[in-house]
Parts: structure tokens; sequence; C-alpha cells
């Protein structure tokens, strides 16, 4: 049976993105799949798996825009940016209103040059940038231009600012977290994180990893994956 497509999964928290593409290869006896864009383990959300001929148009469908959820927990900075990092610096958090809270967003917002962090797949000669940060060295990194489209404070209760976004390929949400963080003088990390959808693709077509770990072979799971006629079309709106 060939089957080429795309597969919408609903991540759950704990497992890497190459944990659910290596689940779905052997499972499902699949000699293609890829995935279009990285989730750290703690993340949840869309995570769009390219299967046989899906593969070719894996570059195409990483480049679609990104919607996000996220809580910044402001006052604990960390050198990952995210909860997994160690603390390296806390500070008493203000009494910040909404509207400076909204503030500070709006200052990273349109199109900006954001830095990479030490804590990315990103290579430096070759050498991906999380090995040389756990080695505690720190390298020049070049900021790269990036577009945030929208964004909404969904939620204040300090610490906790819970956050929405829209932003282009290659956007880092830790960074975004660090820098309001350093904008407000208290310093903060991305606490928690979900992707909601990638350009046309979002939550709605995704299985749950519960769902996909009660299928047992290919013709169980073919009737979720998005076919490449579809998939084209979907790209084109």
């Amino acid at each position: 049976m060939e089957i080429n497509g795309v597969l919408c999964v609903d991540k759950p928290a704990g497992c890497t993105s190459h944990d659910v593409v290596n689940f779905v290869r052997r499972r499902f006896k699949f000699k293609k799949v890829g995935h279009c864009g990285t989730l750290d383990p703690a993340a949840t959300g869309l995570l769009m798996l390219v299967i046989g001929k899906g593969t070719k148009i894996q570059d195409l469908l990483m480049n679609e825009d990104k919607v996000y959820a996220g809580t910044l927990k402001l006052g604990v900075t960390t050198d990952s940016q995210d909860a997994d990092g160690q603390v390296v610096e806390e500070k008493p958090v203000p009494e910040l209103t909404e509207d400076q809270i909204k503030a500070a967003m709006a200052k990273f917002s349109g199109d900006f040059y954001q830095t990479p962090p030490m804590y990315s797949a990103l290579k430096q000669k070759g050498v991906p940038l999380y090995k040389l940060a756990r080695e505690g060295k720190v390298v020049e990194r070049e900021p790269r231009l990036v577009t945030i489209m929208y964004y909404k404070l969904l939620e204040w209760a300090s610490p906790l600012a819970k956050f929405e976004i829209g932003c282009s390929k290659g956007f880092y949400v830790r960074t975004y977290c660090h820098d309001i963080g350093q904008e407000l003088g208290c310093g903060g990390h991305l606490c928690q994180l979900a992707r909601l959808s990638s350009g046309n693709f979002n939550l709605e077509r995704a299985v749950s990893w519960e769902q996909l770990q009660s299928f047992n072979d290919a013709r169980e799971v073919e009737p979720h994956i998005i076919g490449l006629p579809e998939v084209s079309r979907m790209r084109r709106r």
C-alpha cells in the first residue's frame, strides 16, 4: 500500500518530534517519514508529518507561518530561555498592568531581528549550538529577520502571562519570552508552549498521540492522512 501525504499529530509533552516520526515509521512500516518543524520535548500541539512522496514538499510546508499559544513566567531567567534550563537569575516582579505587558509585547511585533538562542539546533561549523551550550560555550549568532503578524495577551496573573502569537518560520518563542522579560526589567522565560497551526493546517485535523498508538497498521491511519492533492489546495489558499 503506497500512502503519500501529510499526517497531523497533536504531540504531547514529554516526547521529541523524532520520537513521533520513528514511531510512525516503525508501526506503519512507512519507508519515508519526516516532520515539518521541530517541537521541543516539553511543547505540545501540531506536528506535521510528511509521508512517502509528501517528503518532497517538506521544505515548502516548513515555510508556512505558525500560530502558538504560550505562557511567559516573569522574574526567572534560564540559560535555555525555557523551563528546562538552569536558572541564571531571579528578580522580583514589579506590579505590572496588562497595558505594560502589552506595551512590551508591542516592541517585538512586525518585522524585527531576533538572535537565535544558544540552546538550538542551529549549527556553528557543523556543530549544533546546543552541544556547545552544554559545554558552557557561548558563540556569536547572527540575528535573523523574523515577523510577528499578530499578538494577543490572553491573561495576566503575575508572574504568568498567557499569550497567542502568529509568527514567521524560524521564530523562537523562547527568545521572544526572554526578550520581553528583559524589556520589563525582571527577566523571564517560556514555561509552556503549544503550536496551534501551521499555514492552513491546524489541530482540527490532528490525531492524538493516544489515538495514533491505538492504530495497528497503515490501513487504520490512512483515513487521517491528508492526500497530496488536498495538501496542494490548502497551500494555495
